[in-house]
Order: C-alpha cells, then sequence, then structure tokens
C-alpha cells in the first residue's frame, strides 16, 4: 500500500463507489430496505478497497457513514469512530424504517444486539442475498483486477513444472508452489463464504487421493493431512502413471482467479484418463461459446452434464465415489461467489459476471483429471477467460 494510502478510508475512486452504490441501493429499493449494515470483510472491501474492523452503515439516500473501530488511523469525510454497535445509531440520521443485517454471516447474538441497539421503530431483513446480488457483476474496475490476476496466476503455473523434483509427496510439491506464489505476488488470503468450507491457498491432488470424499463443497476433494482439515494433499507420493491435479490460489490483487491444470511424471497415463481430459477442454469451449447474457445458468451445467455422458464418463463426471454437484461457480473477492452453475441454479448469466468453469473427472486408479478455467461474461460473444496456462496434461519429466 502506498504511504498516500495509509491512512485514507475510502480508497475507491469516486465514480466506482458510486457505480457500486447505486446498485445496492436499486436492490435494496426493491427488496423494501431503507438501510442497510454491512459489518463482514468482504463487503466492507468491496465498498471501501480496503478492511477495517467497524460497520459501514448505508442509507437509501445520502452519504455512508463509516463507522470505525479499528485502526484509530483512518480519514473520511464520513467516517466516526464507535467503541461499540450500541454508539451506532444516534450517528446514522434514521429513526425508523426497514434495516437489511448480513444475517448470513453474523451470529444470532450479533443479529439480537443490532436489532436492540436500534430499538422501535426498525424492522430487519436480511441483506446477505442482495450483497451478494450486487457483487456478482463486475464493474470495469473490477475486471481489470481479475485480469491481473489471470495473468499472474497463469503465469505461475507455467513455473510449475520447473518446480516438481522425482521423490516429491504430494505436499512437498504443493509447498513449493505456495513459496513460488507468494514470491510471484500472491497475497495467501483465500475468502470462501460459508461456514461449511475451509481451505489453505489450495488444492493438489496425488493420484487416488482426488477420490477421497471430503466434507466441503469442493468439485475435488482429497484426505488432507489431518481430521482437521480434510481436504488436500495427504502425502501422497507422486506416482507415474498417476495424475496431478493443481488447483492452487489466484488472489494476487483482493480479486481472485480460479484455475486447475494437470501434470503426471511421465507422458503415459491411461487412454481412459486422457479421453477424460480432452472431455473437459472440449466442456470448457463448448459453455465458453454458451455463455452469454440471458442464458440460464443451469444451460451450462446440462450441457457439461450431456457431454460427459457421450463421452462415456457419466460415473467419473465430478468426482467418482463422491459427486459434486455443480459444474462452475462465480468469483470475485470470494472463491464461491454467484451465479452458481448447478442443475437447480436460477441465475440468468450477465454481462460482467466472473465464472469459473471446471469440469473434472475421477478415474480410479490414475487420480482427476481435467481443467479449469476463469472466464468473464461479454455483452457479445463468447465468454472471455482470463487464466492461459496451457490445457493439455503436462509431463514434468
Amino acid at each position: 500500500m502506498k504511504n498516500s494510502e495509509l491512512t485514507r478510508l475510502q480508497l475507491l475512486p469516486a465514480a466506482e463507489l458510486d457505480l457500486r452504490l447505486s446498485r445496492l441501493r436499486s436492490i435494496m429499493a426493491a427488496s423494501g430496505m431503507d438501510a442497510m449494515l454491512v459489518n463482514s470483510n468482504t463487503n466492507i472491501y468491496y465498498l471501501t478497497g480496503r478492511v477495517f474492523c467497524g460497520f459501514i452503515f448505508i442509507p437509501l439516500t445520502g452519504n455512508p457513514v463509516y463507522a470505525v473501530r479499528r485502526p484509530t488511523i483512518l480519514t473520511d469525510d464520513n467516517a466516526v469512530y464507535i467503541r461499540k454497535i450500541e454508539d451506532l445509531p444516534p450517528l446514522t440520521g434514521i429513526t425508523s424504517g426497514t434495516i437489511g443485517l448480513e444475517m448470513s454471516n453474523a451470529s444470532y447474538s450479533a443479529v439480537c444486539r443490532f436489532e436492540k441497539a436500534f430499538g422501535n421503530g426498525f424492522s430487519f431483513n436480511d441483506a446477505s442475498a442482495a450483497l451478494s446480488q450486487a457483487r456478482s457483476v463486475k464493474t470495469d474496475y473490477e475486471l481489470d483486477k481479475i485480469r491481473t490476476s489471470g495473468v499472474k496466476h497463469t503465469a505461475l503455473y507455467e513455473r510449475i513444472p520447473h518446480l516438481y523434483q522425482p521423490g516429491m509427496r504430494d505436499i512437498d510439491l504443493q509447498i513449493e508452489i505456495e513459496r513460488t506464489a507468494r514470491q510471484e505476488g500472491c497475497l495467501g488470503q483465500f475468502r470462501i463464504n460459508g461456514d461449511d468450507m475451509e481451505l489453505h491457498m489450495g488444492n493438489v491432488l496425488a493420484g487416488d487421493n482426488a477420490d477421497s470424499p471430503s466434507p466441503y463443497d469442493f468439485a475435488m476433494g482429497g484426505a488432507g493431512l489431518d481430521p482437521s482439515l480434510p481436504v488436500g494433499a495427504d502425502g501422497s507420493l507422486i506416482r507415474p502413471g498417476e495424475s496431478v491435479m493443481v488447483d492452487v490460489n489466484g488472489n494476487f490483487t483482493g480479486y481472485m482467479t480460479d484455475m486447475t491444470r494437470c501434470f503426471a511424471v511421465r507422458d503415459d497415463l491411461p487412454e481412459k484418463a486422457m479421453h477424460a481430459h480432452r472431455t473437459s477442454i472440449d466442456i470448457c469451449n463448448a459453455l465458453a461459446d454458451m455463455g452469454r447474457p440471458g442464458v440460464e445458468a443451469k444451460m451450462l451445467y446440462e450441457k457439461a452434464r450431456a457431454m460427459a455422458v457421450e463421452a462415456g464418463l457419466e460415473n467419473e463426471f465430478m468426482g467418482h465415489r463422491q459427486h459434486a454437484g455443480f459444474v462452475g461457480h462465480g468469483l470475485g473477492i470470494e472463491i464461491n461467489e454467484l451465479p452458481v452453475i448447478a442443475p437447480r441454479s436460477k441465475s440468468i448469466l450477465q454481462t460482467g459476471n466472473v465464472i469459473a468453469l471446471e469440469p473434472k473427472f475421477v478415474i480410479p486408479g490414475v487420480g482427476a483429471v481435467g481443467i479449469e478455467n476463469t472466464y468473464i461474461v461479454k455483452s457479445e460473444g463468447p465468454m472471455e477467460c482470463v487464466t492461459n496456462a496451457p490445457r493439455q496434461i503436462i509431463s514434468f519429466e
């Protein structure tokens, strides 16, 4: 961060902030909210370009109130310093109305405290969906950050074949990838929405560990190194004839890209694995062409599944022992945003959506194959891919 930005609370350009507030307020008005109280790191970052401890109170009209607890050095015409939530209501300028709270991210006790602090005259709605909806369509400013992350993410993946050494375990390779990622500027932070989702900096799956079911809602699982974090690398030796799937952090700007590529000790994986990998590439190409404004998200899933069935890979599609119920997801500040590419999704693609497509397969005795790319939905034409590392299975030797 530049010295000039250390104490300035609002880091977004004025026009960018106005655009985000306008979009959010349109959704608030349609949902019957007179104001919104934001308190999660994700949405504070979305509305300021930084993270602080405190709250943002957003009335339907007028300036937001930035109620800061920490750090105490931030300055803004609309910033106030508070010690506790009870200090905020007198500073908002309103005495009644419907306030949206981030109920999906707040504990029951926190919501009760918010309600008690504002008192009679106020009712409260869940604002979580409104915030997710607003963030699902990226501005040009946000897309620039995502493209930058995509370029850096791609450069990282192009270095992976040179990080392998004979005799490595999956976790040894992952450590080298993570080390290189941080050297290249990866922030390391992996923001995930949802209580049932945890991950460090990504997933490296060697051989049959890819067939180990995980409790988390990821496309691929893995047993992990310890039951306290049962996902990803489990210490398996990287062996000839087995795949190594790499799906690691692409957060270089506060906005993430998501990318998966597959590697092998030698170019000698069984034909079924190679066929599945080619099918994954074909699915990505087909969905990228389909992914235009107005298309139902569930249609992309149905197309992907139909292509997997046609290829004779229905049993291996999105897992083998346990199958993921989606083939893609939105992303940005968090790795799992709207829209979700799933069979029951109600989302309609819009210009500015950013979507990770990950049609993957698990071949018993070999491991996981397939790719994942991050795409931008454009106003016209196919989606734009921003993660452009080579798509074929790369040999370490």
